[in-house]
Parts: structure tokens; C-alpha cells; sequence
């Protein structure tokens, strides 16, 4: 990570238009885990990185036009190689909750820091990107000491009812087993 923690060291940065200042007395201590796949079920293509640019293409597929003047956010993307693209700094505020609350605080954007996997709730997701999103993790948790293991949560838990991703599909013991290995939590070269 930097320094100032904006921005994960080795990520690709696609800034997103879609963010905004965290209020003051926010204090990040709650990842959130996405999923996402544009158009539904399809991987590749860069559909992603265009949504959250606002720069979608509404006729490249009929469902783009439904969408395509949504303006959201999240702080990263793990695509299915496992590459990490970073579209909100760190210490701003990513548009990836919505309506939502966990442990009694609404507004989870406030305090939130937003992670997407390309996949959908019934596909297994790739081995790297569980690689990546676990060194990731343990990147965050070093950088922000409120950020704990019991504080990484799906979309689904802090919108019930209205999300449910990252789904079935997304193996939770996996993740945590993974997230505890000894690797090195100030930013070795793992996976």
C-alpha cells in the first residue's frame, strides 16, 4: 500500500467519477464483498470499468441501457485473473452499498470500503481471485486496525432482502482460511 494508504501498490487505477468524501468522523471498519458480471453472467469485455467510469456503452448489449445511467462505485474490482483495478481511493467514499446497515450503523458507504469479484452468486469464482482478495485484505487489515475479519461481510448481509451477492457461490470458509494463512500482511509478494 502507499504510504497514505489511498492507493493499493500494484493496482491498476481507473479513477471512477462516482465517490465522494467520507464524513469526518467516519473511521473505515467494514469491507464489503461484491459481486458483478457484465452483461449478467459474462465475463471480460471491460464492461465493468466502463459502468463504474459512467463511459457504458447503452447499445453495446440491450441489458447496458437499463443500466447505463446508473452512477456507482466500488473501491476495487478482482477480475477473474485475479487482477485488482482500483476505482476509488481508499480514504473516499466508493457508491457500492446503497441503503444498507451493519451492526446497527446505516450509511455502510460512510465507513465502508467496497470490494467487487467479477462472477455471479452461482458460479464459483477463480482461484486467484480468491489469492488476490485475501492479500488484499490482509493489506486493509494492516492498514486499518478497525478492519477485522468479523467486520468483511457480504452485500447481502448489510441489505438483506434487496442484495444477495456475492452468493452461494462465493465459499466464505475458503476466504477466511485463506485470509489467516501466515502470509506476510505488509504487502509481500504472495499468490
Amino acid at each position: 500500500m502507499t504510504g497514505e494508504r489511498d492507493w493499493l501498490a500494484g493496482a491498476r487505477a481507473c479513477p471512477s467519477p462516482n465517490q465522494g468524501e467520507r464524513p469526518a468522523d467516519s473511521e473505515v471498519s467494514l469491507l464489503v464483498i461484491h459481486n458483478i458480471s457484465l452483461p449478467p453472467g459474462q465475463f471480460g469485455g471491460g464492461y465493468i470499468e466502463q459502468f463504474f467510469s459512467n463511459t457504458l456503452n447503452r447499445d453495446a448489449h440491450p441489458y447496458f441501457a437499463e443500466i447505463a445511467d446508473l452512477q456507482v462505485s466500488s473501491h476495487l474490482l478482482i477480475d477473474r485473473l485475479g487482477e485488482v483495478v482500483q476505482f476509488v481511493a481508499l480514504n473516499r467514499r466508493a457508491w457500492h452499498a446503497g441503503e444498507s446497515s451493519f451492526a446497527g450503523c446505516d450509511n455502510c458507504n460512510d465507513y465502508a470500503i467496497g470490494i467487487e469479484l467479477e462472477g455471479s452468486d452461482t458460479q464459483p469464482y477463480s482461484d486467484k481471485q480468491y489469492q488476490s482478495l485475501a492479500q488484499v485484505c490482509r493489506h486493509l487489515m494492516a492498514a486499518y486496525p478497525a478492519l477485522t475479519a468479523q467486520r468483511m461481510v457480504g452485500h447481502s448481509d448489510i441489505s438483506p432482502g434487496r442484495k444477495t451477492d456475492p452468493g452461494p457461490a462465493f465459499d466464505w470458509p475458503r476466504f477466511f482460511t485463506m485470509l489467516a494463512s501466515t502470509g506476510n500482511t505488509q504487502g509481500g509478494d504472495e499468490g
